[in-house]
C-alpha cells in the first residue's frame, strides 16, 4: 500500500462540501406513515367532510359495489380521510375579501370543532401577481385562528423565485406567531410546464426542491391544469397520458432520496348517476390508482365521497397481492439464501419499504417482519 494518512486526508478534504451537500440536499425518505389521498373539499362545502365515510358506504351499497372487502367499510367507517386540504383556490374560486375572510374563519373553526384526519392543510391561492396578496392574507389569517399542524399547498407554481418567497413567508409568520423555525411547512403542486422543464433546458422541479430549503414535504401534480397549460384536448386530458407520465417521471427523479413525497393527481370522470355510470367511473378510478401504485406513486387525490371505496380498494389490493412475494424475497436475501434474483441492498430498501407502506395503510396485518426490523433497514 503506497497511499499515505496525508493522502487520505486530501481526498477527504477535497469532497467535503460534496459530503455536505449530500446530507443536506438527500437525506433520505421521510420517516413516518404517507396518507393514500389527498381530499380536496371548497372551504364554502366543509361542512360534511366528517359525513364522507357514511356517503361512501351509502354508494357501496346503492351500486352493489364489485370489489367487497370487510377492510375497505371498516376503514370507511373508522378513518374515511386520510388527508384533508380544505381549497382557497380554483374549488373555491375568487370571491371579495370580506368573503373569504368569513371563509377561512370558518374553516378553522369546523376543523377545530371535533374529530379531524390524521392529516390536513389549506390550498391557498398561487403566488403569481393577481392572486399573491389574497394569498398572504388567507394563510395569515388561517394561522391566527387555528395552530395546530397543517400542510399549506402551494399551487401553480413556474418557478423558484415563488419557492423562496414561500420560504420568507413562512419565516415570517412562524416569528410573527411564536412558532419554532420549521414549523410551517409546504408542498408544491406542479400544475405547469415550467415547474418541470425551465426555458434553459433544466429540470426547473429539482431547483424547486433546492430553493425550499427542506421545507417542501411534497410535490403534488395537477392533472388538468398540467395537462390544458401543454396544448392536450380537453377529451385526453388524464392521469395516464404521455405528458402526465413525462411530468410525474421528472418529478419523481428530482425528489428521490431528497424527503419530499410525491402524489398524484385526480380523475375528473366522478362515480355519480345510475349504477352503470357510477361502476364506469369506479373501474377507471381503481385502475388509475393501481396504475398510479405500480409507478411509485403512493398518494392521490380524491374528489367525490364514492371514489374513497375505490382508493382503499386498490390500494389494498396492490399491498396484498405483492406481499407474499416480497416477504420471501427479503428474507432470502437476510438469509443470503440463492435464488434467481440477485437483490442488492437498495432492493431490501425498497422490499423493507414496500412492507411497511403495507402495514400503515391497513391493507396489512402481518408483514412478514417485525416492524422494528423492517424500519431498520429502510
Amino acid at each position: 500500500m503506497r497511499l499515505s494518512g496525508q493522502d487520505y486526508d486530501e481526498i477527504d478534504a477535497g469532497l467535503a462540501g460534496h459530503d455536505a451537500f449530500l446530507r443536506a440536499r438527500y437525506p433520505g425518505e421521510r420517516a413516518g406513515r404517507q396518507p393514500v389521498h389527498t381530499v380536496y373539499v371548497p372551504a364554502d362545502r366543509l361542512d360534511d367532510f366528517r359525513d364522507w365515510g357514511a356517503i361512501a358506504l351509502r354508494a357501496m351499497d346503492e351500486h352493489d359495489f364489485p370489489w367487497p372487502d370487510p377492510a375497505v367499510r371498516a376503514k370507511l367507517a373508522r378513518e374515511p380521510i386520510e388527508d384533508l386540504r380544505v381549497d382557497f383556490e380554483d374549488g373555491y374560486g375568487v370571491r371579495d375579501d370580506d368573503q373569504e375572510d368569513a371563509a377561512v374563519r370558518r374553516a378553522a373553526a369546523i376543523l377545530a370543532d371535533g374529530p379531524r384526519p390524521p392529516f390536513l392543510g389549506i390550498r391557498i391561492k398561487s403566488l403569481e401577481a393577481a392572486t399573491r396578496r389574497r394569498s398572504l392574507r388567507t394563510l395569515d389569517l388561517f394561522l391566527d385562528t387555528y395552530q395546530d399542524l397543517f400542510t399549506v399547498t402551494l399551487p401553480k407554481v413556474s418557478g423558484p423565485d415563488q419557492v423562496t418567497a414561500m420560504v420568507t413567508l413562512c419565516e415570517k409568520l412562524e416569528k410573527a406567531y411564536g412558532l419554532s423555525t420549521g414549523a410551517v411547512t409546504f408542498e408544491i403542486q406542479v400544475e405547469l410546464p415550467s415547474a418541470v422543464l425551465a426555458a434553459d433546458g433544466t429540470a426547473t422541479v429539482a431547483r424547486l426542491i433546492t430553493a425550499a430549503g427542506g421545507r417542501c414535504t411534497g410535490l403534488h401534480y395537477g392533472t388538468y391544469d398540467y395537462s390544458a397549460a401543454a396544448g392536450v384536448a380537453a377529451a385526453y386530458q388524464s392521469m395516464e397520458h404521455p405528458v402526465a407520465d413525462y411530468a410525474k417521471a421528472v418529478m419523481q427523479a428530482a425528489a428521490a432520496q431528497t424527503g419530499v413525497r410525491l402524489s398524484d393527481g385526480s380523475t375528473n370522470i366522478l362515480p355519480v348517476g345510475g349504477t352503470a355510470q357510477v361502476r364506469e367511473a369506479w373501474e377507471l378510478h381503481r385502475r388509475l390508482v393501481r396504475r398510479s401504485l405500480e409507478r411509485g406513486y403512493y398518494q392521490g387525490w380524491d374528489l367525490h365521497p364514492a371514489q374513497l371505496p375505490t382508493r382503499y380498494a386498490a390500494t389494498y389490493e396492490f399491498f396484498r397481492d405483492g406481499r407474499d412475494a416480497a416477504v420471501t424475497r427479503l428474507r432470502r436475501y437476510l438469509d443470503r439464501q440463492d435464488s434467481g434474483i440477485a437483490d442488492e441492498p437498495a432492493t431490501a430498501r425498497a422490499l423493507a419499504g414496500y412492507l411497511l407502506r403495507g402495514l400503515d395503510c391497513g391493507a396489512l396485518d402481518d408483514a412478514g417482519f417485525p416492524r422494528a426490523e423492517l424500519t431498520a433497514l429502510t
